[in-house]
């Protein structure tokens, strides 16, 4: 047993979907946009960061610069963290392309809610991303109703977004974060 699958025993999840061996055996694996779901709390975090390390995965995940003080910093840095400057937040999809481009193996994490608050709509960035960059999307959950997280599907993007949105929702439909009610598609 590796130490993140202990890691994740504690907090009580188990890991569903790709194995580390998909990821290992799978050359088309070694870049993509990981999007993580629901997401309603830091803890998320934790229970992410468990899942990808357990996968094996080199993972590169945005945060606002403001984490980046001491002593949070070298931590963040070193688990593959990157700062970002909010204020230039149309330059973000651009940002992410170029840091996916200049990698080998990346598997760029993002919470396509935007906030750990309540949202009605998710935002496009990592579908943009994705996209651009030529990648595949690793639709990931982190579902405390079922106690369950890991990669659970592989998408393609097609071009069309509202269409392939739809198809990347229902994957989600009735998952639940650790705060009840914050995730937009717990009802469904």
């Amino acid at each position: 047993m590796s130490k993140y699958s202990f890691l994740l025993k504690l907090c009580r999840f188990k890991v569903t979907g790709y194995t580390p061996e998909d990821f290992q055996n799978n050359p088309e694996l070694k870049k993509c946009v990981i999007i993580m779901a629901p997401h309603t709390s830091v803890y998320d975090f934790v229970v992410g960061l468990f899942v990808i390390r357990y996968l094996g995965l080199k993972m590169a995940m945005v945060m606002k610069k403001e984490f980046f003080v001491f002593p949070l910093k070298g931590f963040l840095t070193r688990i593959g963290c990157v700062p970002v400057d909010r204020k230039h937040a149309l330059r973000f999809a651009d940002f992410a392309v170029d840091l996916i481009n200049s990698r080998e193996e990346i598997a760029f994490i993002i919470c396509p809610e935007g906030s750990r608050q309540y949202v009605e709509h998710w935002k496009r960035g990592f579908y943009q991303i994705a996209q651009k960059a030529g990648v595949p999307i690793g639709i990931s959950h982190i579902d405390f109703k079922s106690r369950t997280a890991g990669v659970g599907k592989i998408f393609y993007p097609t071009g069309n977004y509202e269409q392939d949105l739809a198809e990347i929702e229902q994957y989600y439909y009735g998952m639940r974060g650790l705060h009840k009610g914050q995730f937009n598609l717990e009802n469904r």
